[in-house]
């Protein structure tokens, strides 16, 4: 598979990662050796970069990972987590960088995870109450101490990531970047390039819309996130599944799978874009996969967005309680 640089001084990964939330219970029931099937067959494939965070399932992802990695005693993956997100004394939602929690949460995840270091960490939300320059001091010193081999910043506007890159280089942005969500492409991509910084995007088919299965009705009441996601509830729901109804028939003609062409046209976006796609299947991790062996013509990408132009999917990607944290930006 395609390599493609983590950050301008990082270890090259294969060109699509895959998104470990989906070794929590988020996106629908799942276990263990669902979770080791899909690092197996992910292995098999040559996909070797696995993103995780302290928060997925309440560390459930982290020891999936963790126990596969300790059944095979040896670690083939490059591994990425997250912490920054927490709770206050009243049990609401908030977040905190300070190096003394961000610290203590790497280490509870490196134990969950039976590592030594991880090679990428990022802060999952931004704590306003620090500036992300004293934040980033405290990632750096941390690369020092050997704990991390790099840092990044999840869900953050360019203009941070350009205030951050100012006092030391940052490796990766996540940020949750497909065909259904363009807002990257208001900075956030070309700050990326212009910083030598890797684009990671999560969620690149769509939370499911982009597939040849999406989720209906039913699915969506299983899923604790989709069911309040203002692209799946009602109306919009049903308007955006007529409307890729047209891109999996596009796909279909193309001889592929929507999956797989959604993953394509998201490579195409630059050199830096890294797609995470999650999933709790080893047959769709294939199929995912397969989107990084199609070569697409400037006819095909035309094609493509001539179906799903700029805009047209129906719904926020947040809802009002979902957008507490990530940055907006225009």
């Amino acid at each position: 598979m395609e390599k493609r640089a983590l950050g301008k001084r990082g270890p090259e990964v294969s060109a699509i990662g895959v998104g470990a939330m989906s070794f929590s219970n988020m996106y629908g029931p799942t276990n263990e050796a669902e979770s080791h099937a899909v690092l197996d067959t992910a292995l098999e494939l040559g996909v070797d970069h696995i993103d995780t965070a302290n928060v997925y399932g309440m560390g459930m992802s982290e020891n999936a990972i963790g126990s596969w990695l300790k059944a095979r005693g040896t670690n083939p993956f490059t591994i990425a987590t997250k912490a920054g997100i927490t709770r206050d004394a009243d049990g609401n939602r908030c977040y905190d960088n300070s190096g003394r929690h961000l610290e203590a949460e790497l280490d509870a995840s490196l134990k969950r995870m039976g590592l030594e270091m991880v090679d990428l960490f990022y802060i999952h939300r931004r704590d306003h109450s620090i500036p992300i320059e004293d934040v980033t001091e405290t990632l750096a010193a941390m690369v020092r101490k050997g704990k991390i081999g790099a840092f990044g910043f999840s869900e953050i506007a360019p203009s941070s990531l350009r205030r951050a890159a100012a006092v030391h280089p940052v490796a990766a942005v996540q940020s949750e970047y497909s065909l259904a969500t363009r807002a990257p492409e208001l900075g956030l991509v070309q700050a990326c390039a212009e910083l030598g910084t890797a684009l990671v995007a999560f969620s690149p088919v769509g939370r499911g819309l982009l597939t040849d299965t999406p989720p209906d009705e039913a699915r969506v009441q299983d899923s604790g996130f989709l069911k309040s996601n203002p692209r799946f509830t009602g109306r919009n729901l049903r308007e955006n599944l007529e409307i890729t109804d047209r891109f999996r028939k596009l796909a279909a003609g193309m001889g592929t799978s929507a999956a797989a062409l959604a993953i394509a046209w998201l490579l195409r976006q630059g050199d830096h874009v890294i797609p995470i796609p999650g999933t709790r299947s080893s047959a769709h991790l294939r199929e995912l996969a397969a989107g990084a062996d199609l070569a697409l013509s400037d006819p095909d990408i035309k094609a493509i967005e001539t179906v799903l132009p700029v805009g047209w999917c129906h719904g926020d990607r947040y809802s009002d309680a979902q957008w507490h944290g990530p940055e907006r930006f225009s």
